[in-house]
C-alpha cells in the first residue's frame, strides 16, 4: 500500500500570521504572511550555521543541509536529532566524530534566496556523481504532476512569499516541502529521503524556483536524474546540468516546457495542445518572481 504524500499544512498556526494593514485606497485590511525564524544547526556539538526558515520539519532540514554540504555521508549513522523551540536550535548527533572547523572557513555565497552558502568541498563530490542513464520522464506524467502540485495544499496559496519543492515518482507526488528559500525546501526533502532510506535513481524533482547552480548541484548530489521547474534557468545551472548528465526542464507551465539538458530521458507520449491552462488562482511562483 502506498503511503500518503507528505504535504504542507497551511492550517498550522505556527507557520503564518495575520497582520493589519491598509490597501491602495487607504482601507483597513488584514494579510496572511509567512513566519520566518532563525534555526541554528549543531553537528556533534559544533555550530554549523544559522538558517532562516518557516520552522516546520527542522529534523529533515538539518539532516538534508548536512548531506548537501558533504558534512554527512550516505553511510553515516545518525544517532539523535534534538530540536528545541525555545533556543531555536537543532542538534544532530552521529556515531562518527566530526570536526569541520577548517571546512567552515571556506564558504561560497550561492544564488539561493537571500544568498545560500556552500562550504568547502561541495564541487568535489559533485564531480564524482554518476546519474542513472535509464531514468525516464513521460510527458503524460509531467503534466499530471504539475496539475497535482498546483492544486495541492500550500502555504503559498495561503500567504505567498514562499517556494515549494516536490519529490515525485512517475506521476505520483511523494513529498512536497515549502520554505522561504528553495534551498531550504530541497534540503528538507534530502533529509526526508535519508531518514527514510528513499532511493533517488527513479525520482523526479520539481521546484517552483529558478534553476540555478545551487539547485542543480544539490539535485545531482542527491542522485536524482531529472529536475523540473516552472521557472527559468541560469547559465551556470545549465552548464553544470550538462556536465553531470542531469535532465533539466524549465518554464514548465500548462502544456509548455523547455529542456536544456538531458532530453534523451524524455518520452513525449502526450499532446501538449490538449493540456489545460493553469488556473490563475493555483499558480505557484514563476520565472518573473523573486527568490
Amino acid at each position: 500500500m502506498t503511503e500518503p504524500a507528505v504535504m504542507p499544512d497551511p492550517a498550522d498556526p505556527r507557520l503564518t500570521r495575520r497582520v493589519a494593514g491598509v490597501d491602495q485606497d487607504g482601507r483597513a485590511v488584514e494579510a496572511t504572511i509567512v513566519v520566518e525564524r532563525p534555526l541554528t544547526l549543531f553537528l556533534n556539538g559544533q555550530e554549523i550555521v544559522t538558517m532562516m526558515t518557516i520552522g516546520d520539519h527542522p529534523d529533515w532540514l538539518a539532516v538534508g543541509y548536512l548531506l548537501n554540504q558533504n558534512m554527512l555521508r550516505a553511510d553515516d549513522v545518525v544517532t539523535a536529532i534534538d530540536h528545541d523551540d525555545d533556543t531555536e536550535t537543532v542538534v544532530v548527533r552521529t556515531e562518527a566524530r566530526t570536526d569541520f572547523e577548517a571546512k567552515l572557513r571556506k564558504k561560497t555565497l550561492t544564488s539561493g534566496c537571500a544568498q545560500g552558502t556552500a562550504f568547502g568541498d561541495v564541487m568535489e563530490k559533485f564531480a564524482t556523481v554518476e546519474l542513472p542513464h535509464a531514468a525516464r520522464l513521460r510527458t503524460s506524467w509531467l503534466y499530471r504532476l504539475m496539475r497535482a502540485i498546483n492544486t495541492a495544499p500550500s502555504l503559498y496559496l495561503e500567504a505567498g512569499a514562499i517556494h515549494g519543492c516536490a519529490l515525485c515518482r512517475e506521476d505520483e507526488v511523494l513529498a512536497y516541502m515549502e520554505d522561504v528559500g528553495r534551498h531550504n525546501a530541497i534540503d528538507k526533502i534530502a533529509g526526508w529521503m535519508f531518514l527514510r532510506n528513499v532511493p533517488p535513481g527513479d525520482k523526479i524533482f520539481y521546484t517552483t524556483g529558478r534553476l540555478t547552480s545551487e539547485m542543480v548541484i544539490k539535485c545531482v548530489q542527491m542522485g536524482i536524474p531529472i529536475l523540473v521547474s516552472r521557472s527559468g534557468f541560469t547559465a551556470w545551472g545549465v552548464e553544470l546540468a550538462r556536465q553531470a548528465g542531469l535532465t533539466l526542464i524549465g518554464r514548465a507551465r500548462g502544456g509548455r516546457f523547455i529542456v536544456l539538458s538531458g532530453d534523451e530521458r524524455i518520452i513525449r507520449d502526450a499532446d501538449a495542445r490538449i493540456v489545460a491552462e493553469e488556473d490563475r488562482r493555483a499558480r505557484r511562483k514563476g520565472a518573473g518572481d523573486d527568490g
